[in-house]
């Protein structure tokens, strides 16, 4: 049938394999030719484990705004409901619902701004409690604190801490109130009793017995 003919002499014209053509190697040079713009641009995150006294400072782009320095930066995971009204280091009752966190050795009712290095969120935390005490994590979120940085979701997150201890300083985006500046509270040293002098006790005075 010659249309049939006509057909299949068609596509054995389109196939590569009628044509004198081979394919060549791919070339060993770059893709993108030298000084083009990048495809796409991944933001740089620092995965160190703990480190303190930085040196680093954080700028939340406000005019105006001096950088907070970071106090210090490694892991934070949080804690939650089997923790929930007992007692922390400070004596208070733990409420995962309040924004506080549990740090080493900050003195207690220090506020901390939490900033997250895979997101940029950040939070503002008062220290009530101690820990957490597992290499390469530097403090430890109430579950709402976690929540506001996404932290819940990944367990372990890499962020940086910044005191906040002057007036009119940000987290969040948000100037901190003076009212929220509570004093630091060093732990209290245990003090040791002194006990006062017995009384002297009283001599009875005794007769001189009798002779017979």
């Amino acid at each position: 049938m010659p249309p049939a003919t006509q057909d299949k002499d068609a596509d054995t014209a389109a196939t590569p394999a009628a044509s004198d053509k081979r394919l060549l190697p791919l070339g060993r040079g770059l893709a993108v030719p030298p000084g083009a713009a990048p495809r796409s641009a991944v933001p740089s995150v620092r995965y160190d484990l703990a480190v303190s006294g930085t040196g680093e400072a954080l700028d939340d782009g406000v005019p105006g705004d001096e950088p907070r320095e970071i106090f210090e930066r490694g892991g934070a995971s949080w804690y939650g409901i089997q923790f929930h009204q007992r007692k922390t280091a400070n004596g208070e009752r733990f409420d995962m619902g309040a924004m506080t966190a549990a740090h080493k050795t900050l003195p207690f009712n220090t506020r901390l701004c939490v900033r997250s290095l895979v997101n940029g969120s950040e939070v503002l935390v008062r220290v009530n409690d101690r820990g957490p005490f597992t290499p390469g994590r530097i403090i430890d979120l109430s579950r709402a604190a976690a929540d506001r940085i996404g932290l819940t979701s990944m367990g372990i997150k890499q962020v940086a801490l910044s005191v906040i201890d002057r007036e009119g300083m940000r987290c969040g985006g948000e100037a901190v109130a003076a009212g929220d500046l509570q004093p630091a509270l060093l732990p209290e040293a245990p003090t040791s009793r002194v006990r006062a002098p017995a009384p002297a006790r009283k001599q009875a005075a005794v007769p001189p017995r009798k002779r017979r």
